[in-house]
């Protein structure tokens, strides 16, 4: 029967401070054959994986297969080859490989070398158990080949794990019909819990601030290229801690009491220590530690406050199970006001005071009020009298022209009969005293 072996090539980035002596002897290592981006593949391979580390940034590497022929990032068989492209290197997986000698063209970083490997999985570390809400949990994952860890420069954006609860329904839990849910990731970036970045490691970053009851985590690895998924059955417990802010019996004292509950059955007393942070409206920050604890019920004031507002209180706690499992937990935020008291009731002298104050204030506006309408009056009065002596003036000025217009008509009339009685005299007849002499002579 043929064997069937899957073949994982793995170029990374060796970057050398050293003398030549040192390149030297890696030039001479096992791989040396298989430098300048050639190796080769058997009639027996039946699959092969390539992950390939290139400069930063650069273009996908080109493919050269043994015939000749070219395979480029745009342009491959979709049926026998997928291609999963990043900033600094490619993953490529290839059914039933030409045998013959390969070659890649492209900025493959120098110094890389290539190892074959014949299976491709991930190794996800286990949830603890009791695993609790809140808790700070690391738990990493690894891409191996030949159970062997694979470590390259940027696989972490070549790769995307994510991680996802899913509720078992059972009715007695608080997480009953939550159904399914991502929780957070895994990066290998030197961020938050990941130690360094591109060493292999893959750490998560679950939000546990969850429902508590039994469920499932799903974690997933996947790209163009390879899809793995893990699978783990766990419960996630209620806190061991819990914490209750009293309300002061004098609300106007400042000093607020907690009441600090640990599960003994599950948590070490003597091991059990709080960090606190009140962060008050001015915006200063006040931190309270807490240890030596002896019991499992403890009431504890917390430090006076001055200044009326808002407050929060952030609580972690650092403790260790029965099972000697170091643990970190967030607590629920818990807040307060201080109020600013009302103002004592006045005194009868101040009362009386107000009230003079008050009749002083109303007598002032009615005199003001007075002068106002007083003023008014007398300028409506003055502005009436200058609109009367305008009219009478006004309607004088109209009597006289009237006047004048008249005399001036009855002046043309008599003109005008004057005129006509000149008209009327009859020129051509003789006078009277011209008739008598004619007679007498």
């Amino acid at each position: 029967m043929t064997r069937r072996v899957n073949f994982f090539v793995v170029f990374f980035i060796s970057y050398f401070l050293f003398s030549s002596v040192a390149i030297a002897d890696v030039l001479l290592s096992k791989n040396a054959s298989e430098l300048k981006n050639r190796f080769r593949v058997d009639h027996m391979v039946d699959s092969m994986t390539l992950l390939i580390h290139r400069e930063y940034g650069s273009a996908p590497v080109i493919i050269v297969r043994p015939d000749g022929s070219k395979w480029y990032v745009n342009r491959f068989p979709d049926d026998s080859v997928s291609w999963m492209e990043g900033l600094t290197g490619d993953m490529i997986t290839i059914k039933k490989p030409m045998p013959g000698p390969w070659q890649l063209i492209g900025q493959v970083v120098d110094g890389s070398v290539i190892d074959k490997v014949s299976t491709l999985s991930i190794d996800v570390d286990p949830l603890p158990q009791p695993l609790f809400q809140g808790e700070r949990v690391k738990v990493t994952a690894r891409l191996l080949g030949d159970e062997e860890k694979v470590r390259l420069p940027g696989l972490d954006f070549m790769m995307n794990w994510t991680a996802r609860f899913i509720s078992e329904n059972n009715p007695a839990d608080e997480n009953y019909v939550a159904g399914t849910f991502i929780v957070g990731a895994y990066r290998d970036n030197g961020e938050e819990l990941d130690e360094r970045p591109d060493d292999g490691v893959f750490t998560s970053d679950l939000d546990l601030e969850q429902p508590w009851g039994d469920y499932t985590l799903q974690v997933r690895a996947k790209n163009a290229v390879l899809d793995r998924e893990y699978n783990q059955a766990f419960r996630l417990s209620k806190r061991p801690i819990d914490i209750e802010l009293l309300t002061p019996d004098d609300p106007n004292s400042g000093i607020w009491t907690l009441n600090i509950s640990l599960d003994e059955q599950v948590i070490k007393l003597e091991q059990t220590h709080l960090d606190l942070e009140i962060l008050g409206p001015t915006g200063k920050r006040v931190p309270v530690q807490l240890t030596d604890f002896n019991q499992a019920q403890t009431k504890i004031a917390l430090p006076k406050v001055i200044d009326f507002g808002s407050y929060d209180i952030k609580i972690n706690a650092v403790t260790t199970t029965v099972n000697s499992r170091e643990i970190y937990l967030s607590l629920p935020e818990l807040f307060f006001n201080l109020v600013r008291p009302p103002e004592p009731p006045p005194s009868k002298e101040e009362l009386a005071a107000k009230a003079d104050a008050v009749a002083r204030v109303q007598e002032q506006q009615a005199k003001d009020k007075a002068i106002v309408l007083i003023a008014s009056i007398n300028g409506a009065l003055i502005l009436l009298g200058v609109l009367v002596l305008l009219i009478m003036r006004k309607r004088s000025n109209l009597k006289k022209a009237l006047a004048a217009t008249e005399e001036r008509l009855e002046k043309e009339v008599r003109r005008e009969k004057m005129l006509l009685e000149l008209d009327q005299i009859d020129l051509t007849m003789p006078e009277a005293n011209d008739e008598s002499f004619s007679s007498k002579s």
